[in-house]
């Protein structure tokens, strides 16, 4: 007799410790997986993307065979289809799915009818996040983040943080190497297999980006095989240049562990205990450990929650009235002659990633000051990253990065000019662009945005005690009137891919 009872099993829950798959089993459980065209179809996805996501649905249904499951693994127009078709094959069945993780797949479930169960593929559940927010008055990232450590015990010694300090930000700031030296060892690149191959071949030809190569494992086993080489190899020497950007080196001590975070291949534990483990055998300096860990359950938890908290109506904050298109620079990078700009996009293109810094003082940063619409570059970097997701870049981009919620999520806009950004890159040293200057015709466009932004924005942030100084150094300038033509020619020539 066939089972009765029906895990569905979602492109981004791919662990059998998640949800409803924890309590299946061969003998009462079949496994349902939809593999939706218009999913895959409906966006610009970049190719590495879909591979990543595909193939690691692929790879998982195979193991869960290997483990005795029967899997039905339906290609189908749409998920609705795929189910229809699935209910049609197995009437009466029981299906169980474990929680989306976005709105629009729980409205789905919602409308299917199908039976959910909570998800635990986070250390914060949208219900806990919600009654820690109903007793703030704000909702900083850094008292929940202290919060969580003492919740879940890592880097604790009794009910004190490790090393004596919850923070070690300020020792993790050092600029890059100015003497060419690159102390980080090359990340894994994994051999394609026969099912990557296959995944590849059918990928469409509206997605964007540059084929994959093996940057990303598409399996459990190879997820911890990344694990462990960050831990082992990466993870002392990641704290001091965790924000520092090289043109030569796109990955530096960073893990590049979020994607197999945001599918289910890894769990935040998994990660987590692996850091703690590291730190408490001596293997990893504690500024190393905090800042890396305050990454998993602090940051990720956090924009995690706010989403739930936050959404459907978040999305379309637009505060600062940002409505100029993409630009081209982001899409192809040999169009500009932004040094900066042209070396994050193109690790984009060639890798779909960038990291933290790299998406948020150049990418984000640009479309912050130059008032790119907030829908615009969320979904170019929804559709562009390896790890991107909904709950991911909208909390992110909307309040983190372009501020259009108004102050909701940080407490200043993260605007600034080309000085920032040569103190943490050696972007600048080979720019057409002067960092020093903000007008002229070799002028550089993130110093001559910059104050514009804040002449631009007086009004709103001169009651904002993070950043009236610099609105006030704004309004004192000589040549106000030169920085406005300036850029008023800095963003047509970036509307126009001439900049």
């Amino acid at each position: 007799m066939s089972p009765k009872d029906t895990v569905w099993v979602l492109g981004d829950q791919l662990n059998v410790r998640i949800g409803a798959l924890r309590h299946a089993s061969p003998r009462t459980h079949r496994i349902l997986m939809v593999e939706s065209a218009m999913k895959i179809n409906g966006r610009q996805w970049h190719r590495q993307r879909l591979h990543f996501i595909i193939s690691s649905m692929r790879h998982f249904a195979a193991e869960l065979r290997d483990d005795g499951f029967v899997v039905e693994y339906v290609k189908a127009p749409t998920m609705t289809e795929g189910y229809a078709r699935y209910m049609a094959k197995h009437p009466g069945t029981r299906v169980t799915v474990t929680a989306p993780n976005s709105l629009a797949a729980r409205a789905l479930m919602d409308r299917l009818g199908v039976n959910t169960v909570e998800s635990n593929q986070f250390l914060t559940s949208p219900g806990e996040f919600a009654a820690w927010a109903s007793t703030r008055k704000s909702l900083k990232m850094e008292d929940f983040y202290r919060r969580q450590r003492v919740r879940l015990g890592y880097l604790m010694d009794g009910d004190q943080p490790a090393g004596g300090k919850w923070n070690f930000d300020a020792e993790n700031r050092e600029s890059p190497p100015r003497d060419g030296s690159n102390p980080w060892g090359d990340p894994l690149c994994d051999a394609l297999d026969d099912i990557d191959r296959a995944v590849i071949a059918e990928l469409p030809a509206s997605g964007t980006g540059d084929d994959p190569v093996g940057w990303w494992s598409t399996t459990r086993t190879g997820a911890f095989r990344h694990l462990r080489h960050f831990v082992e190899h990466l993870l002392p020497t990641f704290g001091p240049h965790e924000d520092a950007m090289l043109a030569g080196n796109w990955h530096l001590a960073h893990s590049m562990l979020s994607p197999y975070l945001n599918n289910g291949l890894l769990m935040p534990a998994d990660v987590c205990d692996a850091v703690q483990w590291s730190y408490d055998n001596g293997r990893v300096p504690i500024a190393s450990a905090e800042g890396f860990i305050r990454q998993v359950i602090g940051w990720r938890e956090y924009v995690h929650g706010l989403y739930w908290l936050w959404m459907p109506g978040y999305m379309d904050k637009n505060e600062l009235g940002a409505h100029r298109a993409l630009p081209q620079a982001f899409t192809d990078p040999s169009s500009t002659r932004m040094r900066c700009v042209s070396v994050c996009a193109g690790d984009v293109k060639q890798r779909g990633w960038a990291h933290h810094i790299q998406r948020l003082m150049v990418l984000g940063n640009l479309a912050l000051i130059a008032g790119v619409e907030p829908r615009a570059l969320n979904d170019w970097m929804w559709e562009s990253f390896v790890d991107g997701a909904e709950w991911v870049m909208v909390p992110n981009v909307i309040g983190m990065t372009l501020h259009a919620d108004g102050g909701m999520m940080a407490t200043k806009p993260y605007a600034a000019g080309g000085a920032y950004i040569d103190r943490m890159s050696d972007y600048c040293g080979d720019c057409t662009y002067d960092r020093k200057k903000r007008v002229g015709d070799d002028a550089c466009p993130f110093t001559t945005l910059y104050w514009d932004f804040l002449l631009r924005h007086a009004d709103r942030f001169a009651r904002n005690p993070r950043i009236v100084t610099q609105v006030r150094a704004a309004q004192k300038l000589k040549d106000v009137d030169a920085v406005k033509d300036r850029a008023a020619d800095v963003l047509h020539l970036l509307d126009t891919g001439r900049l």
